[in-house]
């Protein structure tokens, strides 16, 4: 296998809920969720309720950011994967750890103290737009998109 079948990495301060297990996963016929989260990987009272929002056919893993660059590479052919991510800084630990995303769909990250707002959905602190720069750097294509059918806006046209 050349690698991993990762269908989109998603960044989403929610992690999953009905647009991401169901609206995003339905459209790309993802059949894996899989949330790269230490916070989440360790709460299983959290991952309950994301289970719950979860398209039935969709399997769900919640693995730590280490556990994701350690084991991503070991993924099944048929495993089509939804990849989720809290922050870009997490998306940045798994890039520089090598699992292979090469686009990122910014789809939430609430306004927040020391936050300024870039998107309706997107408010960004200097720590985010460090990452950003460093992501694209690395050739990693940042768009905000919400929903798959609404047309996106470049991260970095935004910073």
């Amino acid at each position: 296998m050349a690698g991993p079948n990762i269908l989109l990495t998603r960044i989403d301060n929610r992690l999953v809920h009905g647009q991401v297990g169901v609206t995003w996963a339905g459209s790309l016929g993802a059949n894996l969720v899989l949330v790269a989260n230490d916070a989440a990987a360790a709460d299983p009272v959290q991952q309950n309720l994301m289970d719950m929002v979860v398209s039935d056919g969709v399997q769900t893993r919640y693995f730590t950011l280490q556990k994701t660059i350690d084991v991503i590479h070991k993924a099944a052919a048929h495993q089509k994967i939804l990849l989720v991510c809290k922050t870009p800084q997490d998306v940045l630990t798994l890039v520089k750890g090598g699992v292979p995303i090469h686009a990122v769909n910014v789809g939430n990250m609430h306004f927040a103290e020391g936050k300024r707002q870039i998107h309706k959905t997107v408010s960004v602190d200097d720590a985010d737009v460090q990452a950003f720069r460093e992501l694209a750097a690395l050739k990693v294509v940042c768009e905000i998109r919400r929903v798959p059918d609404e047309s996106g806006d470049l991260v970095s046209k935004l910073l």
